[in-house]
């Protein structure tokens, strides 16, 4: 695989064997395990080091959620006094997790990782070749791109500067009310986190709540918001929205700017709240990357293979102008839109550029990122999932047997908490006798689900998984409870 430069071009301060756009921990990761394979990499990014997840998404939603859930657990069993929530405290403890949105400390482990950072916006310009301001980076063996996604933002709420996932997560004051549009995961985990720090919070979705789950998963956690004070309407759909003095950039006191924001609904009802947050979706960040260079469209998703190879037109082989050094790792490929299977795919990506440009094929590929993506919902109770739900599993063209148990009748939960409610559900691929898929709702169970995950990526049998005996009395007991369900 042959880039066309000299050797002393080769040499040049500007060429790596791999350039990487986007440092968040896609990015990172896919960097470091080109340089532990022996490469050279520069990484390039146009925000924050360490990218979404340190300082919009995944770090900041759990510190402004776990205090949250400490409290309900404390209200859960007699005998406990009681806990509250001090906002300003929470919020401060927050900012401790995402640095003050400062980058520095990751800043300072690329380099301690030898892999070299440049800042702004980076464009393919050719084949191989990146462009950052006045800088041409250029890549002897591979170019990737790790630039996630962004919030996607209705139509109808363009004009009334909603909150997106980034403002939910950095707010540094309480809204007196927050109306949330949408059901899915960041829905539901700033429902929890907004209205357990004081604000008056109604959640808006057009479906069932967390409806690529479990029917019993959405509707647990919607008894669990109400429970806690959030107005849960499913079925409904906002047409149109208002914000009071919308043409005064500087009016009213919310995160976002203005005065109360109307929502209509499709029944003609009306919402008021202080904020709102769009939560409908995600879309890739591809535009301004320079794809239609290489033959790829702009804002679109990249299909790859199974070691993050882009392919083009969903054929199998590389798009016009990819050649073979053109990759994309993380949420931007739409394979699997969390942190994890991002930091995941990465290390394969990584070892695949340094394996190929060894001169060998890659030892390990993509198994996971289609039928063994484990997840955790934080809310109020938690929701914990991996592999295939029964309708994929049937999809796929499994024989399917679903395995359903209260959680709250194992003696583990009961110690957990009083009244401890929850369930669980498991799919078995019957021709195989191994599970392809466990779901679970209730408090806590979000630390129990990586046993799942390794049953399912390792196909264990459930005649050999039946002597992995749980610890008593744990909430894990479950586990025992779903075989002898399912007859063993």
């Amino acid at each position: 695989m042959s880039s066309g430069m000299t050797e002393e071009a080769g040499m040049a301060g500007d060429t790596y064997d791999v350039i990487v756009i986007g440092a968040g921990p896609t990015g990172e990761n896919v960097a470091a395990r080109a340089v532990r394979g022996g490469l050279t990499a520069a990484i390039v990014e146009s925000e924050l080091v360490g990218g979404e997840c340190s300082y919009w998404a995944c770090m900041p939603s759990k510190a402004l959620l776990r205090p949250a859930q400490v409290v309900a657990e404390a209200g859960a069993v007699r005998g406990v006094a009681g806990a509250r929530l001090e906002p300003a405290r929470v919020l401060a403890r927050r900012d401790q997790f995402t640095h003050g949105w400062k980058d520095d400390g990751q800043a300072g482990w690329l380099n301690g990782a030898k892999i070299e950072l440049f800042r702004g916006p980076g464009t393919i310009t050719g084949e191989r070749a990146v462009q950052v301001g006045d800088t041409v980076l250029r890549a002897r063996r591979a170019v990737v791109i790790a630039t996630g996604t962004r919030a996607v933002v209705p139509d109808a709420l363009a004009g009334v500067r909603p909150w997106t996932s980034r403002e939910a997560t950095s707010a540094h004051a309480v809204p007196g009310s927050l109306a949330i549009i949408g059901g899915g995961v960041v829905g539901c985990e700033m429902a929890a986190a907004w209205s357990a720090l004081g604000a008056r919070v109604t959640l808006l979705s057009r479906g069932p709540l967390l409806d690529r789950l479990p029917g019993f998963a959405g509707d647990l956690v919607a008894d669990g918001l109400r429970q806690a004070g959030v107005d849960v309407r499913t079925g409904v759909k906002v047409t149109r929205a208002s914000r009071a003095g919308s043409g005064d950039a500087h009016a009213g006191t919310g995160a976002a700017g203005g005065g109360a924001v109307t929502l209509t609904l499709g029944d003609g009802a009306a919402v008021v709240a202080d904020e709102v947050l769009a939560a409908v979706g995600r879309a890739p960040r591809t535009e301004g990357l320079g794809l239609e260079t290489v033959g790829l469209e702009s804002g679109s998703w990249l299909d790859v293979d199974d070691t993050m190879r882009v392919r083009g037109g969903g054929g199998r082989g590389a798009a016009a102008g990819t050649g073979d050094w053109l990759y994309a790792a993380g949420d931007v490929n739409h394979r699997a839109l969390l942190t994890h299977m991002g930091k995941y795919q990465a290390r394969i990506c990584g070892d695949a550029i340094a394996a190929r440009a060894a001169g060998r094929e890659p030892a390990v590929v993509d198994r996971a990122s289609e039928s063994v993506v484990p997840q955790v919902v934080f809310t109020i109770p938690e929701v914990a999932a991996v592999g295939l739900t029964p309708e994929e599993a049937e999809s796929a063209g499994y024989r399917v047997r679903v395995v359903d148990y209260e959680i709250g009748d194992v003696a583990g939960a009961a110690l957990y908490a009083d009244g401890y409610t929850g369930h669980a559900q498991m799919v078995v691929d019957e021709d195989r006798q191994v599970i392809v898929g466990l779901t679970m709702a209730g408090p806590g169970v979000g630390e129990m689900i990586h046993a799942a995950t390794i049953a399912v990526a390792g196909e264990v049998p459930l005649s050999r998984l039946w002597h992995a005996v749980p610890s008593y009395p744990t909430i894990g007991e479950v586990w025992l409870r779903l075989l002898e369900t399912y007859g063993l």
